[in-house]
């Protein structure tokens, strides 16, 4: 077997292992840290031993030896934590992640940032547990991976097994139950593993669990029965015996209990098993010492647990591996192990599911066009064909809503990355900062979420840097010394809200429109708190008294805006000075598929994103205003709503341009709504978006386009662009007749139907 073919399941296997560990190391309480969590921690670290030392990566295996051994002393009690320890566990983690991406590169890690942290471990164990962490630095097996029946892992974990055993009586008696001693040398831990380690198909192992509560007895089950078929348990509280059938060994049994339960309350002995009665499913598992198995008793019996326990104890190290009887297969026959039923899930490439997505997106364009060849057929009826196109789009819109929720990943993928930049960052600021994540499960797009961790990046240290005050600040304005940040996501409508929220000084409008003014950008006094708070996203506005690695520069922000504007998102913000600001960003569940509304603006189609329509309407004369600069507004219940003509912003010939004639569609944009003029509502439909700048280029008040029924190309608008485009046309019309007029440029009132309010 070729094991580079697994390298890409270890490589991501282990990235999550990593990801974890570094979630609960930045979650852990120090002072009363959390034994689960330091189980959780150290048995990343000896998964990734494990896979690295199976698949020949010898320097980030002896790295995680290294820092398991440690952490083994840290969930032990024998090693106190401190801030700079965590630090110090973080960087390991670092180390790990870039040894871990050297391999997935085919390179070799860093020798010197290798030998470095192996260093600082060591200290670390010499300074605060007066001992060095034996076989840290023992090379790596030598031996070919494909020749061992058994991965590094277990023999790891054996060598850790003996090492603490020395320091009590109980575990010393477990070491010789069933792991190899290693003043035997390397020759006999070998036999020793292979004798006890690998039992031949039919045996089993007797486990024995000593003083452990009924709930953590339970869990302790649980668990062997993810590594086996339990075929029988009994005993009291006090000692109670389990019987495994499994192929697994008995080092790979007590590596596993270890992050539950202390070694001393796990005894594993290997056992051959055999049944009385040739009916299995009536009969009970009797355990036999290995070293009879190859003679059946005179008559069949049943020895008692103490009997079998006292048997099996002095062979489990002199045993020879051998077949056991064809009876004593017979219990893995006839049940599967239950290890294989738990593999519920795949790992799939990306590339394949945006090759589903595509071609379920093609299944739709061709359902479209047959259900628009179905309606053009007059003065025949063909209940049967319309009865098969009702049911093919039903089918089409489930497997759509199937394959898209396969690229949905929970939003924790994107808030899992932020608590250590939030510790790193607040430490550098010299800020006491908590953070708070709400809406974890919250499903979207992998391509977004992708995409949304940069812009996301920037608004958390734009929080943390230029919103919470220092403690000193805080405790003279009346706050807690310790800011609040928070991050949420959740679902609104056809599109998902993610908030940034902190608790800080707020946004200074004052000082925004100064800085504006230096800047040379046009502003007043008079503008909304809303477009001051805008101004922020300006390419080279910062209010940074000082230029920092941290910000200062003028870069980012715009950065951000122009980011989330591609994703078909948008940006607003709400802050109050000196209670905090929250920057909300609004973004599509998918880019893939949507349901949009067909419009008709001349004898051009168009597609309106379904989520931004809110009500179309006939307008009345009377409630369309006309305002400074060829603005129009339309009343729809005491809100004043922008006009937009859709055949003027896009030069569409044809249209009617009678206002009263046309159909106003109220649809929001960006935190605010409009009343786009069209001629007809056609109907609603699901469309597939395709990139048009990919395939044509960038186009004005257009975010995407896709394929109709009949094969002809319509564009989806882009609602808040639109407005834009068509406020920049309106002026250019105004300098133009100004121009022609000799008169300044400067907007002049032309009522043209009635006097309006001011917006």
């Amino acid at each position: 077997m070729d094991i580079t073919d697994f390298y890409d399941t270890f490589f991501e296997e282990a990235a999550e292992l990593l990801a974890d560990m570094e979630r609960h190391l930045l979650e852990l309480d120090l002072a009363d840290p959390a034994p689960e969590q330091l189980a959780a921690i150290f048995r990343a670290a000896h998964s990734i031993k494990g896979g690295a030392g199976t698949f020949g990566f010898e320097v980030l295996q002896r790295t995680t030896h290294l820092f398991e051994n440690l952490l083994d002393h840290t969930r032990r009690g024998e090693l106190t934590l401190r801030p700079d320890i965590v630090d110090t566990f973080l960087e390991t983690k670092d180390m790990l992640h870039d040894q871990l991406e050297a391999y997935r590169n085919s390179e070799q890690p860093d020798q010197a940032a290798f030998e470095r942290i192996c260093r600082i471990l060591k200290e670390i164990a010499e300074e605060e547990i007066g001992r060095s962490l034996d076989g840290a630095n023992a090379p790596a097996p030598s031996a070919p991976v494909a020749e061992s029946t058994q991965p590094p892992a277990a023999d790891d974990a054996t060598d850790d097994r003996a090492e603490n055993a020395t320091e009590g009586a109980a575990e010393s008696a477990a070491k010789n139950a069933g792991a190899p001693v290693e003043e035997k040398g390397a020759e006999n831990t070998a036999n020793s593993a292979t004798d006890n380690d690998t039992p031949s198909p039919g045996d089993a192992l007797l486990v024995t669990l000593v003083g452990i509560a009924d709930k953590d007895r339970e869990l302790l089950v649980e668990e062997l029965g993810q590594l086996g078929e339990v075929l029988e348990r009994r005993g009291s509280a006090e000692r109670h015996e389990v019987v495994l059938a499994t192929q697994v060994g008995a080092a790979d049994i007590e590596a596993v209990m270890c992050f539950i339960a202390e070694p001393e309350q796990v005894e594993v002995r290997p056992c051959v098993i055999s049944r009385t009665d040739a009916t299995l499913a009536a009969a009970a598992p009797s355990i036999t010492p290995p070293d009879q198995a190859q003679e059946p008793p005179a008559q069949p019996s049943q020895p008692s647990p103490v009997e079998s326990s006292a048997a099996v104890a002095p062979a489990a190290k002199t045993a020879p591996s051998s077949s056991p009887p064809a009876a004593s297969k017979a219990p893995n026959e006839a049940k599967p192990r239950k290890a294989a039923q738990e593999t519920s899930s795949i790992r799939v490439s990306v590339d394949k599911v945006d090759q589903i997505i595509n071609l379920v997106g093609e299944l739709i364009i061709t359902q479209s066009m047959l259900d628009q060849t179905v309606g053009e057929l007059e003065g025949v009826s063909h209940p049967g064909l319309q009865n098969g196109m009702s049911l093919l789009q039903r089918n089409a819109r489930d497997l759509q809503e199937a394959v898209m929720s396969v690229r949905m990943v929970p939003m924790d993928y994107v808030f899992s990355r932020y608590p250590r930049l939030v510790r790193d960052l607040a430490g550098k600021l010299d800020k006491k900062v908590e953070l708070i994540t709400e809406g974890e499960s919250t499903e979207l797009d992998k391509s977004l979420t992708e995409r949304i961790i940069d812009p996301l990046t920037h608004l958390v240290r734009n929080s943390l840097d230029h919103g919470i005050e220092s403690p000193e600040a805080r405790l003279a304005a009346g706050k807690p010394a310790v800011g609040r940040l928070t991050l949420s996501a959740q679902h609104q409508g056809g599109n998902i809200l993610i908030e940034v929220i902190d608790d800080g000084a707020g946004l200074d409008r004052d000082r925004l429109l100064a800085k504006a003014r230096e800047n040379g950008l046009t502003v007043s006094e008079a503008m909304s708190d809303d477009d001051v708070w805008q101004l922020i996203f300006a390419p080279g506005f910062s209010t940074a008294k000082e230029v920092s690695d941290v910000s200062g520069r003028g870069v980012g922000m715009d950065v951000v805006k122009r980011n989330i504007q591609a994703m078909g998102g948008h940006v607003e913000i709400d802050s109050r000075p000196g209670q905090g600001t929250i920057t909300r960003i609004v973004l599509p569940l998918t880019l893939a598929i949507l349901d949009g509304m067909s419009i008709k603006v001349g004898g051009e189609m168009f597609i309106l994103p379904l989520s931004t329509v809110l009500e179309s309407l006939q307008p009345a004369k009377a409630d369309i205003y006309a305002m400074a600069g060829d603005d129009v507004v339309l009343k729809v219940r005491d809100e004043y709503l922008p006009v937009v003509a859709v055949h003027e912003a896009l030069d569409v010939a044809g249209a009617r341009t009678e206002i009263t004639e046309s159909i106003a569609v109220i649809v929001q944009g960006e935190g605010r709504r409009y009343a786009l003029l069209v001629d007809d509502l056609i109907g609603q439909q699901q469309v597939v978006v395709k990139n048009l700048e990919t395939n044509y280029r960038r186009v004005p008040g257009v975010s995407a386009a896709t394929i109709l029924g009949d094969g002809s190309v319509a564009l989806i608008l882009d609602i808040a662009d639109m407005h834009r485009l068509n406020r920049h046309k309106k002026e250019a019309r105004q300098r133009r007749r100004a121009s022609d007029a000799g008169m300044p440029t400067s907007p002049l009132l032309q009522p043209e139907l009635q006097e309006g309010p001011t917006p």
